[in-house]
């Protein structure tokens, strides 16, 4: 886990020492503040020499020259200034971050010429800063120096723009959500022996120090409340299961709150049906879900969003001991309605049937969204840059794809419908847990839309997106915390009042 640079706003000027960053436009160009740091001769010799295109997230750097004080110049391609989102930035800030190396302190000129910033985009370049400075580092006894290519954290940023006090006010909340991305990532990167249901839960409870209300629910209490399917996932593990519930009331007081629902899957065996060996190391990851939602929480909180949120994440072991459940078996949810596990394997939506029964029937919410790494299939069909998007809601499925298209943690509307309905109808029960292999993330999320009710609700497969997504600008991580800002910003788009 890595130590935060440390991230403060101030008004042009020419920099005293460490890294001198500017941004170079896709033509060349860069803000005539840029001069300060040694005449606007030394930046165009340096885009001249290197051949520097501007493109976004490219880089470039030549040492500073004697007297300067500073140690290097680097330059961060921009691209078409016209065109850039909040995830550009975002982009533009973790390239930045890459390249201030070991230096203690760097500098950022952040204008451009005959284009007005504003404190929002100050912000996201502050935010992929941060985000690109995470590491899991936390079992290494000895410490990677990336041949100095990296910062080891502890740097300190100062951001030079045209109104500091009102971008100092904009990464307040970036900052907020920058934290609820480490907790995902954190939990994620965990190794299972460390993080069972029980720790995890433990996690969930530090959330308290933030305004959260926690309540962990714990296998007694899920026995109680009739939470068959999640149970019956459970039962093959020495670890005990368990519900956390955390609730955010930043809204008025009798609004009903927004819901999102966590697949917590801490290690996943399969089960009975096991999984063959290779790979298997990465269901550690099982939990991305939950993960995401509790990042969420976490962010919110942070930033006192006003609005009334709950998060629910089921939390268990899927293990194959003597006591496991066996394909053929037959449990009755907590809804009522009893299911026929043909596979073990297919664990994160009965874990989901119950938490999101739970969590409608308590809470009544406005909406709930859930999140689960919930399959392979989704994976084929959308590699791992879109995670799947199923719901009964359009206005939710669109305010979730213009939230991921904001954000860069993007999603893709697939079908429900009769016709697949009709695949997981079983001859013993009400239904049975997998649909075969044709449209296997359909049926997944068919299966859950069985225990929404007529609550505008949303599934989102993210078995492709939360961990082992390739690598980017901000994300160096194997887990990357997804979902996190793509739920953030549809609370904060559409739901804050």
């Amino acid at each position: 886990m890595s130590k935060r640079p440390s991230i403060g706003f101030s008004e042009f000027s020419a920099p005293e020492k460490g890294v001198a960053i500017v941004l170079v436009t896709r033509d060349g160009k860069f803000a005539r503040e840029a001069e300060a740091i040694g005449g606007a001769s030394l930046i165009t010799r340096l885009i001249e020499i290197s051949d520097f295109k501007g493109k976004l997230g490219a880089t470039t750097e030549t040492m500073a020259p004697e007297g300067a004080g500073i140690d290097r110049v680097v330059l961060v391609g921009v691209g078409n200034p016209a065109k850039l989102q909040s995830d550009d930035w975002i982009r533009i800030g973790g390239a930045a971050f890459s390249r201030i190396g070991h230096s203690g302190a760097a500098s950022v000129t952040f204008a451009l010429p005959e284009t007005q910033l504003s404190p929002e985009n100050t912000a996201d370049f502050a935010l992929g800063m941060l985000l690109r400075a995470y590491r899991f580092e936390k079992y290494k006894t000895k410490k990677n120096d990336d041949n100095g290519e990296e910062p080891k954290g502890g740097v300190k940023i100062t951001l030079q723009t045209d109104n500091p006090s009102a971008a100092k006010k904009a990464f307040a909340d970036a900052e907020a959500v920058a934290g609820g991305v480490k907790v995902a990532r954190d939990l994620v990167n965990e190794p299972a022996n460390v993080l069972g249901p029980v720790e995890f839960a433990e996690e969930a409870l530090k959330l308290e120090k933030l305004g959260v209300k926690v309540e962990i629910l714990t296998e007694k209490e899920l026995k109680k409340l009739g939470m068959g399917a999640l149970l019956g996932v459970a039962q093959g593990s020495v670890r005990p299961p368990r519900i956390a519930v955390m609730e955010w009331n930043g809204g008025k007081s009798k609004e009903k709150p927004v819901a999102f629902v966590g697949k917590g899957v801490v290690f996943d065996t399969g089960g009975i049906s096991i999984k063959q060996a290779s790979g298997m190391e990465d269901m550690k990851g099982d939990m991305g879900g939950a993960a995401a939602v509790t990042g969420l929480i976490h962010a919110l909180a942070a930033r006192k969003a006003k609005v009334n949120a709950v998060g629910v994440i089921g939390l268990v072991e899927n293990m194959p001991d003597g006591n496991a459940q066996r394909p053929g078996d037959i449990v009755t949810s907590m809804s009522g309605q009893t299911i026929e596990v043909l596979n073990t394997d297919a664990e994160g939506r009965l874990v989901l049937a119950d938490a999101l029964h739970y969590t409608n029937d308590r809470f009544k919410p406005r909406f709930m969204v859930d999140l689960a790494t919930l399959t392979g299939a989704i994976m084929v069909a959308l590699g791992q840059h879109h995670a799947g998007l199923f719901s009964n809601d359009d206005g939710l499925a669109d305010q979730l794809y213009a939230a991921g298209q904001a954000t860069g943690e993007k999603v893709w509307r697939m079908p429900l419908g009769t016709e697949y309905d009709k695949m997981i109808d079983s001859k013993t029960a009400d239904m049975k847990n997998i649909g075969g292999r044709n449209g296997g993330a359909i049926t997944a999320a068919q299966f859950l839309k069985r225990f929404v009710g007529d609550t505008p609700w949303a599934h989102l497969d993210v078995a492709g997106t939360a961990i082992g997504a390739p690598n980017n600008e901000y994300s160096q991580s194997w887990a990357s915390g997804f979902g996190v800002r793509l739920l953030d910003r549809l609370v904060r788009d559409n739901f804050e009042g």
